[in-house]
């Protein structure tokens, strides 16, 4: 568990005060998921964080470095479910892995589907958050039409089906699905959705 003595006070330095990094990250992550990342000031961030502007600072540079780093923190604990999903033995599984996992992720959350994403999306095209937001969006779609492909190789799928475009269709599913639970939709009526998908899922 990482903790960093961020002390900047030379009156109290000989009691350093250390801060989890861990835990920092996971309040900052909670502030841009509701806020997104222009809304989120940087008092709502130390705030959430328990640490103040110097401390922030001194740990994660500015207010980008530290959204990416929630980023990584995000994508490795509330989508780790994608990556297992990949290691399903058919496209089916994988459709249903992938379902199973967003209807968890944006239920247990309570928030639905992380708003910063969709607020880094309509910022101007140069931004360098924007850009990562798209880089990190494009790369997990690789992941997920190769697996497409290879089931499609595979024989997998019981009619000619391209993997972009069936990669896309469960990807919008699954941003529909959040939308939904942002307005409201409960478990159930997600799995509903969930079930009817795998329904006419055009693969064994």
């Amino acid at each position: 568990m990482e903790k960093l003595d961020c002390n900047t006070d030379p009156k109290t330095r000989g009691r350093p005060r250390e801060f989890d990094v861990d835990q920092a990250l996971a309040a900052a992550l909670r502030v841009f998921w509701d806020k997104g990342y222009d809304a989120a000031s940087l008092t709502d961030l130390t705030e959430a964080m328990g640490i103040t502007r110097p401390s922030l600072y001194a740990a994660f540079g500015n207010k980008e470095t530290l959204f990416k780093r929630a980023l990584d923190l995000y994508e490795n604990e509330k989508l780790a479910y994608v990556g297992r999903a990949m290691h399903a033995a058919t496209a089916r599984g994988v459709a249903r892995n992938m379902l199973d996992g967003v209807i968890e992720t944006v239920t247990s959350a309570g928030r639905g589907c992380m708003r910063v994403i969709a607020s880094v999306a309509c910022s101007r095209d140069d931004s360098p958050i924007r850009q990562d937001v798209q880089a990190r969006s494009q790369s997990a779609f690789r992941v997920i039409e190769a697996r497409m492909q290879r089931a499609i190789d595979e024989g997998d799928f019981t009619g000619p089906i391209d993997a972009e475009t069936i990669t896309r269709y469960l990807l919008a599913v699954m941003q529909g699905m959040s939308v939904q639970a942002a307005a409201g939709a409960s478990a159930e009526q997600l799995q509903q959705i969930a079930d009817a998908t795998l329904a006419i899922w055009p693969s064994r």
